[in-house]
Parts: structure tokens; sequence; C-alpha cells
């Protein structure tokens, strides 16, 4: 059980003072049976009144309002947690019978509150997702559910050209697919949608990436981390499943969720409005860093 320290930094630079509206800022994790938080603090500069609240996910939320402009805003989160990262399951040894081979249907008292989660999420008219999604159904046999998942998550790793975009949004499935390349978010996505076009329910995760490696390190160590998103699918049985396409990975241990949500736009870590010229604002800087103490033996 390491404890894991995370201290995540944005910083907004604009050549004379702006002023800010209310921007709201998603940096807490949630407790779970995998996640515990210790310690959560925000500084913020210039000073800003808070108020708390969950989100319609549950998802902890800080409203921030300015009273004063500033040329430069600087937002600080330090989080304390201790972690329980476990070894990626074996899910098709978890799945209900009924849903070991796709094509299957959610039974009646999940499918109601799973329909958000199954609609796409952008216009699809040409049904590029579709037709990319349908290559992972078998056509000379069944298709498992646990390998059609993993088949996904692996091929868009292999695929797609990773590119950092510090450009807010997300790109549309379908764009990323003609551009073969994209972010994590945008990875994140494309599967949901892939999944949602065969009938998975899926959702949106935001969170923290680190090095697996950090985690089982005989001494405490310190390394970068980075803002990261992945996607949830909702597998019968075995719950909702975390997949992280950028890398590959079902389940990483290296993964700190802080906002769970059925749209991307809906877990922006930060988001808000300024008032000036559209050629005060400089650019962004975020950066993370995260410290690892070693397990008590």
């Amino acid at each position: 059980m390491p404890t894991v320290s995370i201290t995540h930094r944005t910083t907004y630079g604009y050549a004379e003072p702006v002023s800010f509206g209310e921007h709201r800022l998603m940096t807490r994790p949630r407790d779970s049976h995998d996640l515990r938080l210790v310690e959560a603090t925000l500084a913020i500069t210039p000073t800003a009144a808070l108020r708390w609240k969950h989100d319609v996910f549950g998802n902890s939320v800080a409203i921030a309002a300015f009273a004063e402009p500033a040329a430069t805003l600087e937002v600080v989160s330090r989080i304390r947690l201790a972690h329980f990262p476990a070894d990626p399951p074996d899910v098709a040894t978890l799945i209900e019978p009924y849903a070991e081979t796709h094509p299957f249907a959610y039974p009646a008292e999940e499918a109601e509150d799973l329909a958000p989660v199954l609609r796409r999420h952008d216009p699809d008219p040409e049904r590029l997702v579709d037709t990319w999604a349908k290559r992972f159904v078998q056509t000379a046999g069944p298709t498992r559910t646990a390998d059609l998942l993993v088949a996904i998550t692996r091929a868009i790793q292999a695929e797609f050209r990773y590119e950092a975009r510090a450009a807010e949004g997300t790109q549309a499935a379908p764009e990323t697919l003609r551009r073969g390349s994209g972010a994590c978010r945008d990875f994140a996505l494309l599967m949901m949608e892939a999944c949602r076009s065969l009938g998975l329910a899926a959702r949106f995760v935001s969170g923290y990436l680190y090095d697996a490696d950090m985690v089982d390190a005989a001494t405490s160590v310190v390394g970068g981390g980075a803002t990261h998103a992945w996607c949830d699918v909702y597998v019968p049985g075995a719950g909702w499943v975390e997949f992280d396409p950028t890398n590959g990975l079902i389940a990483g241990r290296n993964l700190i969720r802080v906002a769970v949500a059925r749209t991307p736009e809906q877990a922006v870590p930060i988001a808000g409005s300024w008032t000036g010229t559209p050629e005060s604002f400089l650019g962004l800087d975020v950066d993370v860093e995260v410290a690892v103490e070693a397990a008590a033996q």
C-alpha cells in the first residue's frame, strides 16, 4: 500500500491584468476501495473564494470566484492518498455467463441506468467508428467479450500516433480515425464510441498517470507524472473496468481516478472564463509531480 503525493500546478499567463469569471476545478479524487484520500489542498493566485459541491456523477468540484484582476492565474492542487493498486483483473473469469460472448443485452434493472452512457457522443454520418469497431467482431465464430475489449484497447495503442495537445477540447472519434493520431483524451473517446457502437456502456475517466515502477520501489521516489484520460466499460459480473487505450493497458496500476463522467467535457480538470483582448493570453503551463513513498514492510 504505497502513499502517493501529487502536486498539480497550472499557470495561465496574460500580457496585462484580466478579469476572471468563475472557474470549475476537478482535482480532488474520490475515496474508493482502491484509494483513500489522506489530504487535499488548493492554492490559488490571485485569491479566490471557494465553494465545494458534488456534480451529477458524484465528483468533487470546487467553484472559484475571483474579486480582482491579475496577469497570472495559478492553481496548485496538492493531494496525498493511500493507493491500493491491484494486478489487472482477469476480466474473462469475472463476466456473467450471459455476457461472455458478444453481443449480449444488459438486464433490465441495469439497462435503464446505463442508457446515457450507451448513447453516442458525436455524429458519425459516414459510420467510420462503426466500421472500425466491427473489425474486432469475429465472423468465423463467437466473439468473446473480454477479448473484444482487449483487442480494441491494444489496437488504439498500436495503430495511432500519440500527440500531446495543449489546446482545449477533445477530437470527435471520426476525426481521430481520419488523422490517425490524438491525445489521451481523444483515444479514450474513440474507445468509448467504438464500445458504444457495439452496445457496450462506456464512460470517460480523467485523473493522473505515473510510472508504475514507482509503486514497487524499495525506497521513496519522486518522478514526473501527467494528467491523463482513459475510459471505463461496464462488463456484467466484472463491473466498471478501466481501459487505457493510450498505453494499451487494462486496469493499470499507475492510474489515479479523479473524475468519471458521460462525456470528456464534463471531466475537464480546470475550466473557466476571463475577460480581456484575444492578444492578452500568453500561454498555459501544466506541471505534475508525483512522489511515492514505499509501502510499509
